[in-house]
């Protein structure tokens, strides 16, 4: 299919991805909160990532707005706003974008893709999954600290060739449901480095921080056991191998899981962004969904619901990350 693509939620993830695909020359249009509107307008897009590469697009090059109605020129729409903002995001596809238009769900947490396909039904709604970090630097600067490739859906035609650009390595999946917990698992990791306030190489690192990660993730595995979800591997290793992995001391874990903490010493969660600039957080689609399937199975969750709440005291606070030590959550 042809035509311009449109970026719903010029943040991190999107003016990343979506300036690669201008880079290349796909024809991208940024929908964007006012403050980055502002920003991209004035200062353009530069590109960086933990290999020393740099791309840029010059300010007059961008096309960005704030104004939704630019959802109708689009083709293609990769839908990247938070977890919070997806209900709002697929009334504005329902009420703004072309029948025939495809939207790709390149959000964190679970269940987002079914959330627009129950608001914008004319569009063909698709799962995606982006991997990577993306920390944004302002004035129109956003540094890929870690690496993976996009996934999307498979079986969309064209989808895989528009993403296909230097700098994007793209693959598709048939169990995108498997993949996103499988994604999850990883993510859990997101809040942790949050509140510790740490570079996530640095955190990582740490066995203590590992062990409490790990904890979190063979919880979230028995939940999932539970519930019949068999969470797909994300990267090299398999879910079920991670917190063996992660429970390893420093000098084995270096040489067994080298690649996990193959990670550009400035890189940060988002969610750690997120506290930092007093945005809301997604713990409720991390952390918050481990604890929600276990409520719905009559168990309980308690290190993830601690994490949950830690954050959550954390966002009420509004002074950023607490800066606080793997043993305050008792592993």
């Amino acid at each position: 299919m042809s035509g311009p693509v449109v970026v719903a939620g010029a943040g991190s993830i999107g003016c990343f991805v979506g300036g690669l695909l201008a880079v290349a020359g796909r024809e991208v249009r940024f929908l964007a909160r006012p403050r980055m509107v502002a920003e991209l307008q004035t200062h353009g897009l530069t590109l960086t990532d933990r290999d020393g590469g740099e791309r840029r697009v010059q300010a007059a090059n961008v096309s960005v707005t704030e104004d939704p109605a630019v959802l109708a020129e689009a083709a293609w729409i990769l839908v990247t706003v938070k977890s919070g903002a997806t209900v709002e995001m697929g009334e504005l596809l329902a009420r703004h974008a072309k029948p025939q238009a495809v939207a790709v769900s390149f959000q964190n947490g679970i269940g987002n893709a079914d959330r627009l396909r129950a608001l914008a039904k004319e569009q063909r709604v698709v799962a995606g999954m982006v991997p990577f970090n993306v920390l944004h630097r302002g004035e129109g600067r956003f540094h890929r600290g870690t690496d993976g490739s996009l996934t999307v859906e498979a079986g969309v035609p064209g989808l895989h060739a528009l993403l296909s650009v230097p700098g994007l390595a793209v693959e598709e999946h048939s169990d995108m449901t498997g993949l996103a917990w499988g994604k999850l698992m990883m993510n859990l990791n997101n809040a942790l480095n949050a509140l510790s306030g740490l570079p996530l190489r640095q955190q990582l690192e740490d066995r203590r921080w590992r062990r409490v990660l790990a904890a979190s993730q063979r919880e979230a595995l028995d939940v999932l056991a539970a519930a019949g979800i068999i969470p797909a591997k994300v990267g090299k290793v398999r879910p079920r191998l991670l917190p063996f992995l992660l429970s390893l001391p420093d000098p084995v874990f270096r040489v067994l899981a080298g690649a996990m903490v193959k990670i550009d010493p400035e890189a940060r969660s988002s969610l750690w962004e997120d506290l930092e600039k007093r945005r809301p957080t997604e713990i409720d689609y991390l952390q918050g969904a481990v604890v929600e399937l276990a409520r719905s199975l009559g168990r309980d969750a308690p290190l993830n619901r601690k994490v949950l709440e830690a954050v959550k005291r954390a966002e009420a606070a509004g002074t950023g990350s607490p800066r606080v030590t793997a043993e305050v959550l008792g592993v």
